[in-house]
């Protein structure tokens, strides 16, 4: 028997897990699966509204008494690079970009293996098989590249760096970022990001989306190093003040109910739902 989705999206809301990014807090996401002829739409309306994409699913943290987690974009127009990012550039002249459509390889995965033996051993993705790195991949309802980068210098292992990267309708989103973590002195995450702002100006978009960023934690630090930096909060996004000004201190009344939250979702073609 053939289901047609709904055509409101559905919400739901995880169970608490252990958060990735602050010791001894727990996590909740608010999240709805991406399908359908409206996918596009509804992946450019949630990322403006701090919404993340992970393969076919949209979501957004949603912890009942902290709010640290704080979406953050580049406004590229106001982005302009510091001595040492000049620098990284440089130091990484060599590296060609080549945008490529969502489609896995083994040269993608061995370099994805050794990023995650190295930097992030004991994360949520160690355990991921060849398999759910194809699923994490290919797996996308909405315009996903995969944008490579390559040594022009090298005669073998030039696959350098990767970014799993949406193209939204007012920039560009990147979604999942690995390199060789043995050119640590690359600065090859900032390297990224940098280029990431040439594309998004090179396509005439304004924005490039970096995810989540958690005042206190080292590992979400990097992100506040970028002029133009603006962060998603109280329903509307405004330009990052001082990293030191942010806190994520535990607040019992910090975050909105649920149903408070999806009702001030705007959707594409369809008006907020006042309950």
């Amino acid at each position: 028997m053939r289901h047609t989705p709904p055509l409101t999206p559905q919400f739901y809301v995880t169970a608490p897990q252990s958060c990735p990014y602050l010791p001894d807090r727990m996590e909740r996401k608010l999240f709805t699966a991406l399908q359908g002829d409206n996918a596009h739409a509804l992946n450019d309306s949630l990322s403006q509204q701090g919404f993340r994409r992970s393969q076919n699913v949209l979501y957004r943290p949603s912890c009942s008494d902290c709010a640290g987690c704080l979406s953050a974009r580049i406004r590229v127009s106001d982005f302009a690079p510091t001595k040492t990012q000049s620098k990284t550039l440089r130091r990484n002249a060599n590296l060609d970009r080549e945008v490529r459509s969502p489609w896995a390889t083994e040269e993608q995965y061995d370099l994805f293996r050794r990023y995650l033996s190295a930097r992030h051993a004991t994360g949520g993705m160690a355990d991921m098989d060849i398999f759910e790195f194809a699923a994490m991949i290919e797996e996308t309802p909405v315009r996903t590249r995969v944008i490579e980068y390559t040594d022009s210098t090298a005669t073998d292992d030039a696959l350098t760096a990767v970014c799993l990267t949406d193209v939204l309708q007012d920039g560009l989103s990147m979604v999942y970022s690995f390199y060789k973590p043995e050119l640590a002195n690359r600065s090859l995450g900032t390297f990224i990001i940098l280029d990431h702002i040439r594309l998004a100006l090179e396509l005439d978009l304004p924005f490039v989306y970096l995810g989540y960023w958690v005042p206190g934690s080292e590992k979400m630090g990097y992100k506040a190093n970028f002029s133009g930096v603006e962060l998603f909060r109280n329903g509307g996004w405004e330009p990052m003040e001082q990293p030191e000004n942010y806190s994520a201190d535990l607040h019992p009344l910090s975050t909105e109910p649920i149903s408070e939250q999806v009702s001030n979702l705007i959707l594409p073609n369809v008006r907020p739902v006042n309950r």
